[in-house]
């Protein structure tokens, strides 16, 4: 049952984020963008509460620690309170890593916030079946202007067996953002288009005195990326899903080509020093701050890059973007992309006040400040047009370009693969495990998690 429902899953993602994308043309990119400011898109209006309402409490946990997205969100709790005085939205803020650790120990007592981040795939698939989401299927199908304002196959990233149990809220990718000052001081006057071409690119901004890359590989999963974009070129689409249906194997010699690939960017050293135990801020931090050329990171690099420099405006004008290297001689194709997105998982005991502040939350104007402040790409109808960063247009025309897009592997495998995924890719950056190793590990997982 579970091999059926992984090949599923891969055909809807491929559709789900073509269908995401359909929103602006390559025409609109404008020549000339001005700083935006959350002021430049108008708050939604948030429908009031009858006087007589019974009081209720909303827990919402988060992980949008910076702002422009930190102050975006509660704004928008703020107002929809003042609209609705019964509500109380209580806000919980937890970085990444913090996060998952105090989700897990909650899921496990059964005390679930009533709305909280998600990225879909595997662990979200999991809670549904441990009976800790609420299904919302009926209240889209009441409300057909709030279900048929979201992509189509973006919503379904938040289904499971036909019902929804989330929405999502942004949809994107990873690639390598760059600071285009460092590459012309390098002598850099091209992104790399191949391996090789990147590994040259490394090469030469080390020959001038710049660190190449900087990663959080404290976090793990930063790197795991790197493994993830390797497996993709090297095997592409059709190993990985005879892999995840049991057809195939993920000790097929592509998955570790994607190791010894890998290794030979770690025999460059180009990662900033004490790499092995930075954080995801960190990361930002230092490519933010000009201290490093290059990240492999999501739509939310800008933003998070800039929040966590020390001017709070990072890169600047300097900033691009490049896909990630395409693998000669791999079988995947160089167009295409690995990434996703974020959403709002819906609390197995969340009140039906909960459910409408996220209708709130997902309205188009306030998709929309969401767009134009770079926070993420938006995924409702019309909110579209408040994407003015070039960048994230980028971003957006990329992946909607791709023929496959994969979902991050730590989140579409059986959440216990994905933990054993981003503890072997450490291994590996850490050179205490060798690419047949990491390949192995992972292939027990499946074995065991997938019947």
């Amino acid at each position: 049952m579970l091999r059926k429902f992984y090949t599923l899953m891969s055909l809807v993602l491929i559709v789900s984020f073509a269908l995401a994308a359909c929103g602006s043309p390559a025409t609109e990119v404008p020549a000339v963008v001005n700083e935006p400011a959350s002021t430049e898109a108008p708050a939604a209006p948030a429908t009031e509460a009858p006087a007589s309402a019974e009081p209720v409490t909303i827990t919402w946990w988060h992980i949008t620690t910076k702002d422009p997205g930190l102050s975006d969100w509660q704004k928008m709790a703020d107002d929809y309170m003042a609209a609705h005085p019964n509500v109380t939205i209580e806000i919980t803020v937890l970085e990444n890593e913090a996060f998952k650790t105090k989700l897990t120990t909650v899921m496990q007592s059964g005390e679930v916030p009533d709305i909280f981040q998600s990225w879909g795939g595997g662990t979200f698939n999991q809670q549904v079946e441990a009976g800790l989401l609420k299904d919302i299927t009926a209240e889209l199908a009441a409300d057909s202007a709030w279900k048929d304002s979201f992509a189509p196959g973006a919503l379904g990233v938040y289904s499971y067996a036909g019902a929804n149990y989330g929405v999502p809220w942004d949809m994107g990718m990873v690639g390598f953002w760059y600071n285009k000052a460092l590459f012309e001081q390098a002598g850099i006057a091209n992104p790399p288009a191949t391996w090789t071409e990147f590994l040259d690119a490394v090469k030469a901004l080390k020959a001038a005195g710049i660190t190449p890359i900087s990663i959080g590989e404290g976090d793990k999963w930063p790197g795991m990326h790197f493994w993830n974009y390797l497996a993709t070129r090297s095997c592409g689409q059709a190993k990985f899903e005879a892999a995840m249906a049991r057809t195939g194997s993920f000790t097929d010699p592509c998955f570790i080509e994607a190791g010894t690939k890998l290794q030979e960017l770690l025999a460059l050293e180009p990662f900033q020093d004490g790499f092995l135990g930075a954080t995801h801020d960190d990361m930002q931090a230092a490519f933010g701050n000009g201290k490093a050329a290059m990240e492999l990171s999501g739509q939310w690099a800008p933003s998070t890059s800039a929040a966590n420099s020390a001017d709070q405006k990072g890169v600047g004008e300097n900033l691009g973007l490049f896909g990630f290297p395409g693998l000669e001689g791999g079988a995947g194709d160089a167009g295409d992309v690995v990434g996703g997105g974020n959403g709002f998982a819906i609390g197995k005991d969340a009140e039906p006040e909960a459910i409408d502040f996220v209708k709130y939350l997902t309205s188009v104007e306030n998709q929309t400040i969401i767009a134009v402040n770079g926070s993420g790409i938006p995924v409702v109808k019309g909110s579209e047009t408040g994407l003015v960063d070039p960048n994230m247009l980028q971003v957006q025309q990329t992946f909607a370009a791709a023929q496959y897009f994969q979902l991050y592997y730590d989140q579409f495998l059986p959440p216990a693969t994905g933990s054993v995924l981003n503890d072997s890719v450490q291994g590996l950056f850490a050179g205490t495990l060798t690419p047949e190793q990491v390949a192995q590990a992972v292939e027990d997982s499946v074995a065991a998690e997938i019947k």
